[in-house]
């Protein structure tokens, strides 16, 4: 570790990034690097908004591996044939599962309609709902809420349980990772301090359980680059497979684009040989593969926030090369 280098990125970080609370550095499987504000500690959970959709990604391959869910190309409304589909309705039934995690899936909508999925009390209804119309499938559209709670719904029917129970079961556990609870907001106010916290730990869900697919996970930054080292350790975390290397490799492979903007399933591809998970507030897991380094970057919600990636590329990682 360059110690000069450290000082410098502490510096930046400091100036131009004061809402990070947490950071976390793993090289060669090995935690080299921790740094806490905003009165945190390593135990402090955050909200991690759209990092969310990265886990949801692993919880699909997870699924897909153990034959719950067969083939990214199952349609959407394979997984809920009671769902009735409106008669002029003809884009919804050809979206594919493949589709929605390489966000080219379209939606009835020009903006999303925030407040009315806020005070929805069926999310997955409420997406599906909204899924198709006259937009074109292939076509990248980046949905931050409304859309992937369908993925929730996928993962609930597929296996029978809750996703919060499976990702504890299959995920959370064997990483040694703790999520307590569903939590259910009765007010914006609720939500509004849900954002703010740094000691809640939980999974967002409707008044019917599910647990939302987009946003509303708490992780540490600890716990965060436990999932960047599964994916750089092929899948294995303690001496047991918890996801397929070959799931690992799609779903980080370049699949859609947007501008200069690559995107795998459910992670955005930054260059050969890294790719992240990125949220709100600057919230950054980035994993890279030829220098066995994992960045962890937790942070509260500020209007605006500068991503981390160049700030990691051009600071972070030349302070840990060999």
């Amino acid at each position: 570790m360059n110690y000069e280098k450290v000082r410098e990125f502490e510096n930046i970080i400091e100036k131009d990034y004061p809402n990070t609370c947490q950071m976390v550095v793993m090289k060669d499987n090995n935690i080299v690097y921790e740094n806490y504000g905003c009165n945190c500690n390593q135990k402090s959970k955050l909200h991690i908004f759209s990092v969310t959709k990265s886990i949801i990604s692993v919880l699909i391959g997870i699924a897909i591996d153990k034959g719950y869910i067969k083939s990214v190309d199952q349609r959407i409304i394979d997984f809920f044939p009671h769902y009735k589909i409106a008669p002029d309705e003809k884009t919804l039934q050809n979206i594919t599962l493949k589709d929605m995690l390489t966000m080219t899936a379209p939606y009835k909508f020009k903006e999303e309609p925030y407040v009315e999925y806020f005070k929805s009390p069926n999310h997955l209804k409420f997406c599906l709902d909204l899924l198709g119309g006259s937009y074109k499938i292939g076509d990248f559209r980046y949905t931050p809420l409304i859309g992937p709670d369908i993925f929730s719904g996928i993962i609930q029917t597929s296996t029978g349980q809750s996703v919060l129970d499976f990702a504890r079961e299959n995920l959370f556990n064997p990483l040694g990772i703790e999520v307590d609870k569903n939590i259910v907001f009765k007010s914006a106010e609720e939500q509004f301090a849900f954002n703010e916290s740094t000691n809640l730990s939980g999974w967002v869900s409707d008044e019917f359980g599910l647990n939302t697919a987009g946003w509303g996970l708490t992780l540490s930054a600890v716990d965060m680059a436990k999932i960047g080292q599964l994916y750089l350790n092929g899948g294995v975390a303690n001496c047991k497979k918890v996801v397929s290397t070959d799931w690992i490799k799609k779903s980080t492979t370049h699949h859609s684009s947007f501008n200069d903007l690559m995107y795998g399933y459910l992670w955005w591809i930054i260059d050969d040989n890294s790719f992240a998970a990125l949220g709100d507030g600057g919230n950054t897991l980035y994993v890279d593969k030829s220098q066995n380094l994992v960045v962890s970057i937790t942070a509260l919600f500020v209007p605006n926030a500068k991503e981390k990636i160049k700030l990691i590329k051009q600071y972070v990682k030349p302070a840990f090369e060999d």
